[in-house]
Parts: structure tokens; C-alpha cells; sequence
């Protein structure tokens, strides 16, 4: 069964992309729109997660060589994520700053429990960065994984619209945006703009998980 698992949702993937090129919307996104339908036809077939987890477990191995394949375009855009280094650091380290600011002041504003707080700091990074970090502030790694999730699929879904809507048309900006704010769940959206956004996003993912082990466990203590 673990074979037709992960058939299924491969298909169900491909049926998205093609759905998105034709019809190109913010709700056509391929992770969000093979999400959901996965959601659903789970549900519909009575697959609990323990039966799904294996085939779960093969993809997400996957994501390893997936992520280092990000490289790529990264090598062949070198030389303008070089010649942006200065402007385009100072920019990441101000978005992650307030990524997590924004995070943790909207959950105490909704006057949510401490661990909500500590764990929402962190859903703006990779999941095994979002876990470990989440541990060290007191916040929850199940919870954490699950509110990166959530995050990357926001930002896959808007984060192109609004950076539209914003008049932000630059491939570097958007990638940069997308990349420090939605990880890898973003990046693959921003890959599909174009190889700079690609390339700056898979960067941005990457520094932004650095920016965030390094600042987080005195920062949070100091804005919550």
C-alpha cells in the first residue's frame, strides 16, 4: 500500500501543477491545492495517518537531495545574489527579526498560552530548525512542525499575490520575501516563477533557519 500512497499523491501533484499553469491562481497552488485534495481523499478512503506515515516517511527522505538540488540554481545565479550580499543580508536579518516580533505579539495580543507564543516564534524556519529552536524557548515541536506548515502554505499561496499587489515585480525582492517568510513550502512556489527568485529564495531559506538558531534564544525572551 505504501507504493500506491505515494503514487497517489505524486499523481495528485502533477494534476496540480498542471491545473495551476492553466488556471494561475493564489488557490491553484500546487502545494496548496495537492494538500488538500490529499486531505480529502484520505479521509474519503478511511486512511489514518499511522497507514499514510511510510509512505510519509519516504517523501520527506526525499526532501534531502530535493533541497540540496535548490543548489543549482543557486550556482547559476551566483553572480547576482553576489553583487545584492550586503543589501539583501541587512534585509533578511530585518525580516526575521520581525517575522518572529510580529508572531509572538500577535499571539499574546489573542492572549495565548506562553507555549503558543514561543512555538508561533518559530514557524517562519524549516521544520527540524522550527523543533529543535522550539525546544530551547519552551515551546511544543509537534506544534511547531504543524505551524510551519500552515506558514509555508500561507506564503506559497499569498506571498506572491501580496508582493504583486505591493508592486514588488523584482525576481530578487519577490524570492528573497518568499524565501525568509514561507521556507521551503515558498521556495517551491518561487521556483516556479523563475530561477533567480528560486535561487535567492532557496538562499534566503537557508540563511533566514541561521539568523534564526543564532538570535532566538535571547531575543524572544526580551518581546515576550
Amino acid at each position: 500500500m505504501t507504493i500506491i500512497y505515494i503514487t497517489v499523491t505524486i499523481a495528485v501533484y502533477l494534476i496540480s501543477r498542471t491545473i495551476a499553469i492553466r488556471f494561475p491562481s493564489p488557490f491553484t497552488t500546487p502545494v496548496f491545492t495537492s494538500t488538500v485534495v490529499m486531505i480529502v481523499l484520505l479521509l474519503l478512503a478511511n486512511v489514518s495517518y499511522e497507514q499514510y506515515t511510510p509512505a510519509k516517511d519516504i517523501m520527506t527522505f526525499l526532501l534531502g537531495p530535493a533541497t540540496v538540488a535548490l543548489a543549482v540554481p543557486l550556482y547559476h545565479n551566483w553572480g547576482v545574489l553576489r553583487d545584492l550580499l550586503v543589501p539583501a543580508a541587512v534585509g533578511l536579518i530585518v525580516g526575521t527579526f520581525s517575522t518572529i516580533a510580529s508572531a509572538v505579539w500577535i499571539a499574546s495580543i489573542f492572549d495565548l498560552s506562553e507555549t503558543i507564543q514561543a512555538t508561533s516564534a518559530v514557524k517562519a524556519v524549516t521544520t527540524p530548525v522550527a523543533i529543535e529552536a522550539a525546544l530551547i524557548i519552551g515551546g511544543d515541536p509537534a506544534l511547531a512542525a504543524a505551524f510551519v506548515m500552515v506558514a509555508g502554505i500561507f506564503g506559497a499561496v499569498f506571498g506572491p499575490l501580496f508582493l504583486t499587489i505591493m508592486k514588488v515585480e523584482d525576481p530578487f525582492s519577490r524570492g528573497l520575501g518568499i524565501g525568509t517568510v514561507s521556507h521551503g513550502i515558498g521556495t517551491s512556489q518561487a521556483v516556479l516563477e523563475g530561477p533567480v527568485q528560486g535561487a535567492v529564495s532557496s538562499a534566503a531559506m537557508g540563511f533566514a533557519a541561521i539568523v534564526t538558531s543564532v538570535i532566538l534564544p535571547w531575543f524572544f525572551p526580551l518581546i515576550n
